[in-house]
């Protein structure tokens, strides 16, 4: 029933009345304020429906831009893998002694081999989806091998782990480190593309559109590059 409906009968109430005294004047002019009063809040229920429909509205839309941005993420989480994955087997195919088992005049298998598969076991625990076991793996690689050239791709691994499971905050530190300590690796510029994101999962929307630029400005016609500018069209900018 509309408050419209609701009043009428109270208005008709009203001007059956008479106002031969001040009584019936006073009463008259009491219900009359009741009847404002119940407009008043008619009208602010209506305004806080009205904010909520809004509020819902923008939440939606807000949700398919962080949908599109999770599903790009993990395109480009993806390629990354691939490209590691097909660089990996290739340089195993290669090492592989022909017609079969090893000679037994073969000497032991160096620290540098030892390291390439600490680094393969954990990157497949990674492929298969397993990030916590794959995050132990790294952990331990990193601290073992200190001088494998494999650190930048480790600490890679790493973040996309951190990334993945939704730690921001760990996945920002990892690229961070590749970003300080192995800036000539070809990890350096997928490693400021994804600090970058991890920034702005974090809510720091600021520094991640500083970041985002950075590539844009710096590194123009990269792929890290055009991704940035694409997450800034995403922002609005």
């Amino acid at each position: 029933m509309s408050a419209r409906t609701m009043m009428l009968p109270t208005l008709a109430a009203l001007l059956t009345i008479g106002c031969g005294s001040e009584d019936q004047l006073r009463r008259v002019e009491q219900e009359v304020g009741d009847l404002k009063l119940e407009v008043f809040k008619l009208r602010q229920t209506v305004e806080e429906g009205n904010k909520k429909a809004q509020a819902d509205q923008q939440a939606t839309s807000e949700a398919r831009i962080q949908d599109r941005r999770f599903q790009a993420d993990l395109q480009d989480s993806l390629r990354q893998v691939q490209d590691t994955t097909r660089a990996l087997n290739n340089r195993l195919n290669s090492q592989q002694p022909k017609g079969g088992n090893r000679p037994a005049t073969e000497p032991q298998p160096s620290a540098a081999a030892e390291d390439e598969r600490a680094f393969n076991a954990a990157v497949l625990d990674y492929n298969r989806g397993n990030y916590p076991l794959a995050v132990e793996g790294l952990d331990l690689f990193l601290t073992t091998y200190r001088q494998s050239s494999k650190r930048p791709e480790a600490l890679f691994f790493l973040g996309l782990c951190h990334y993945n499971q939704r730690a921001f905050d760990k996945a920002q530190s990892a690229f961070d480190r590749i970003i300080r300590d192995h800036a000539a690796s070809p990890q350096f510029l997928p490693a400021k593309l994804k600090r970058a994101q991890c920034l702005l999962k974090q809510g720091l929307k600021p520094a991640a559109v500083i970041a985002f630029r950075e590539l844009v400005d710096g590194f123009s016609g990269s792929a890290e590059a055009r991704t940035a500018q694409q997450e800034l069209s995403d922002l609005g900018l």
